[in-house]
């Protein structure tokens, strides 16, 4: 025992109540009767001493440490992605758990020796993060133990997983261009392979909506998600005659290359094209005008895998969570310069 630390003893003797009674209270245990007066005596006391619970002695006694491990592969040393990791520690903290972090940089050995270091900490449950959207091979030592998925998901689906609604952000992207009043000559940028996840499920979204209002892309403008190859791209396809009303950019990084493209083309946004993107990082903030972008919930995506890890009762399967539109200045009726 740490010197100077106030036992649960002398808790009870300061609320005039039994060791047990006091014990009972701060665990949160209800399978003994006590009176309301006597919790708030107990609660009081704890307050007025400072008392702080012995959590190792509770964890020999209960199986459990109260810690959490999360093994990710880039998001925690992610400047981008970093809220994630704020949302999981924050709401493991409301529920006073701490939260080990291990970043495997990819690496399977180190993501082996991580999760063992973890499991040899006996850690109650697991987060499983990965920066990108996508289907993931579990580490064998994580079979049997609570554990959620965070921004990914197995084959099988079986393990319960915390996912952005990557499809309707794709409906609310279209939504927006066509809520502005763009009919036609509406293009996306970026790489819409299908073996990519947020942009296969972005562009189903879009597609959708688009059909249910009778009208169709008309076209992609194909780019690896990064702005100068964006930036080449969509130059290209301005100067072989190409004028696009609209564009969807699949992230912000695209949406960057894009804005300097058209610029530079003597052409202004939005009232000669509108931009809607993906992601709202700090770029979208930055850009001038201002870029119109779906936010990815970052903090929320974090929050909900902790909250699930813990409900103890968790399914399998997916749940998602909610990606929030940003408006900005980069979306405007079509032809307004005209």
């Amino acid at each position: 025992m740490a010197p100077g630390r106030v036992t649960l003893l002398e808790v009870a003797r300061h609320a005039g109540v039994s060791r047990t009674t006091a014990s009972f209270v701060m665990t949160g245990r209800r399978d003994m009767r006590i009176s309301a007066e006597a919790e708030q005596r107990v609660r009081r006391a704890a307050r007025e001493l400072n008392y702080r619970p012995n959590l190792l002695a509770r964890g020999l006694r209960t199986r459990l440490t109260h810690t959490i491990g999360l093994i990710s592969d880039t998001i925690a040393t992610e400047a981008f992605a970093g809220e994630v990791v704020r949302g999981a520690v924050s709401t493991a903290l409301l529920h006073n758990h701490l939260l080990f972090i291990g970043e495997t940089q990819g690496d399977a050995a180190v993501e082996k020796r991580l999760v063992q270091d973890m499991l040899d900490r006996r850690v109650d449950g697991f987060l499983y993060a990965t920066m990108f959207t996508r289907e993931t091979r579990l580490p064998a030592a994580l079979r049997g133990h609570p554990l959620v998925l965070l921004n990914c998901r197995t084959r099988d689906h079986r393990t319960p997983a915390v996912l952005p609604d990557e499809f309707e952000a794709g409906r609310t992207a279209a939504r927006t261009l066509l809520d502005a009043g763009h009919t036609d000559r509406i293009y996306v940028v970026g790489e819409t392979t299908t073996n990519v996840y947020a942009s296969r499920h972005r562009l189903a979204g879009i597609t959708e909506v688009l059909t249910e209002a009778r009208l169709a892309l008309a076209g992609t403008i194909e780019c690896l998600w990064w702005p100068e190859p964006s930036y080449e791209a969509v130059r290209e396809f301005l100067k072989a005659g190409n004028g696009p009303t609209g564009l969807i950019c699949l992230n912000d990084r695209v949406a960057f290359g894009a804005y300097q493209a058209i610029q530079e083309a003597g052409q202004r946004i939005p009232d000669d094209v509108s931009i809607v993107s993906f992601d709202d990082s700090d770029l979208s903030a930055w850009l001038r005008p201002q870029l119109t972008s779906v936010a990815i919930p970052h903090f929320e995506l974090g929050r909900r895998a902790v909250e699930l890890l813990l409900d103890g009762e968790h399914p399998g399967g997916v749940q998602l969570v909610a990606m929030p539109l940003r408006r900005r200045a980069s979306v405007a009726p079509p032809g307004r310069s005209r």
